[in-house]
């Protein structure tokens, strides 16, 4: 039987919830019973401009981008208490819509957001340096001149999030984008879309003036409406690499700024000292957390030859004991992937990896007993080569790799030779041989010996090559939104 919400699933212009002009619709599926979770308006193309024309008109002439930084983060923190106030509707739809299980929902999904968001209006935002003055300078022939730097928003964003994370990722993209002063037109996963709009809600109660956050549906043409729009100024994108270059190039036209934040195939690397039982758990969490759709996971592990077949075994051994199902059921510990088509890539790409010569430890199939919901069990590869499939691309599901290595110096090279870099991890009881390798790894995180560059929103979360652009998170991410000023004068 559908499960049935109380809030409202419509499209949020111009500070009103509106069905939009198309007659289309958004059916949203519980990943793990294929039951219908809510059907939401398909934004038209009409709809879409209209939310920029909205987000234009109110950076243009509305009082957000014109607030003091402090007024605006009173805004932000009372969107933080109506949130708080409505977490347990927020960990219900993430998992009816996402399919997380229990845990996984009541954290990252949800409250560490709102964690994210308070302490950009209790932190952030008033220690920020929005304006400080320049130095007198002697320019020769010409004088004395004096000045300031100003931070000043960027403009009208345009926020495009994924199906995995999708609170997470949309507030990680709205909150510092608001406190920067920007207006927003936000467009979740077609997939995901009901945590998102659910921020219309929480921008009403806030108060924040009509048009300043603006959120749409869609999939590909309202994409591209929003990465094309000459009245946008930015974009910000989540999502596959290969959909993050088409981002690139639309947006290249018109010369927006764009934000990236793509996809990873993160090295945990386990040097011959390192604490094995911590290892594994990161291994483990890699590849089972949210059914191993993580784009920062770790889900690439260099083994030091010494301990390999040892690590192999104890990770087997906890693989086994995972208990796949609907996140409904208290004991499951890991839900369903997203949709057919996603476990339909990763059943192709284990298929792929047994057909180039690597061996399947556990796992590979379809979970026994569960015939509906889009499940795979956790599948673990050894006698994986780094020039591999299975080792080079990102599966988006619960596969994990183990590749041995002999030296530090090989274990960077395999860690490095990857077209992605956003996160990684050592582990070793050499701290600062770890620490040396964390600095020569090509990636935009590193934990040591199971430290947290995940989720502190002190830390700035992003990637190197093609894992991305720029960074997100508490002041790197607001420095995103920002552009730099210069007003000077001629000292008398």
């Amino acid at each position: 039987m559908a499960t049935t919400y109380s809030f409202s699933s419509r499209l949020y212009i111009d500070g009103r919830h509106t069905d939009g002009t198309s007659d289309a619709r958004i059916v949203v599926r519980n990943p793990a019973t294929e039951e219908t979770v809510a059907e939401v308006p398909d934004s038209s193309l009409g709809d879409v401009r209209r939310a920029v024309e909205a987000a234009r008109r109110a950076f243009d002439e509305g009082p957000w981008p014109r607030l003091r930084s402090a007024e605006r983060g009173a805004v932000l923190l009372r969107m933080a208490e109506e949130l708080e106030r409505r977490l347990p509707e927020l960990v219900a739809v993430n998992m009816a819509e996402a399919g997380s299980v229990r845990g996984l929902a009541e954290t990252l999904q949800t409250r560490v957001p709102v964690a994210h968001l308070r302490d950009m209006a209790e932190r952030v935002i008033p220690a920020f340096a929005w304006e400080r003055p320049m130095d007198p300078t002697i320019a020769p022939g010409a004088g004395i001149f004096q000045g300031v730097l100003r931070r000043e928003a960027f403009g009208v964003c345009a926020l495009i999030s994924a199906y995995n994370f999708p609170f997470f990722l949309s507030m990680m993209k709205v909150i510092p984008a608001l406190a920067a002063g920007c207006t927003v037109v936000l467009k979740p996963a077609p997939q995901t879309p009901l945590d998102s709009l659910l921020l219309g809600d929480f921008a009403d109660a806030a108060g924040l003036p009509s048009g300043v956050l603006n959120i749409v549906t869609g999939d590909v043409e309202a994409g591209r409406e929003l990465t094309t729009h000459p009245m946008v100024d930015l974009v910000s994108f989540t999502g596959s690499d290969a959909v993050g270059r088409t981002v690139y190039a639309q947006a290249a036209a018109s010369m927006k700024k764009v934000v990236l934040e793509l996809g990873g195939k993160s090295a945990n690397i386990v040097r011959a000292d390192g604490d094995l039982d911590g290892a594994v758990r990161s291994a483990f969490s890699g590849m089972t957390t949210h059914a191993g759709q993580g784009c920062s996971l770790l889900t690439r592990t260099l083994v030091h030859e010494s301990v390999h077949d040892e690590f192999v075994d104890r990770l087997s051994a906890a693989l086994a004991g995972v208990r796949v199902g609907d996140p409904a059921d208290a004991a499951t510990t890991m839900g369903p992937l997203i949709s057919a088509a996603q476990r339909d890539k990763v059943e192709k790409l284990i298929r792929v990896g047994e057909e180039e010569g690597a061996r399947i430890v556990c796992g590979g199939k379809r979970p026994a007993g569960l015939d509906r919901g889009y499940f795979v069990e956790p599948t673990l590869f050894a006698a994986v080569d780094n020039a591999m499939t299975v080792a080079r691309t990102e599966f988006f599901g619960p596969v994990g790799v183990v590749i041995p290595f002999r030296t530090d110096e090989e274990a960077v090279h395999i860690a490095n030779d990857s077209p992605y870099g956003l996160g990684g991890a050592v582990w070793s009881a050499d701290t600062v041989a770890a620490y040396d390798l964390a600095t020569r790894l090509r990636t935009g995180g590193v934990t040591i010996n199971g430290g947290s560059a995940g989720v502190s929103p002190r830390s700035a979360f992003g990637g190197y090559k093609q894992s991305g652009l720029g960074r997100e998170w508490g002041e790197f991410g607001l420095d995103e939104y920002l552009q730099t000023k210069t007003v000077s004068w001629a000292a008398r």
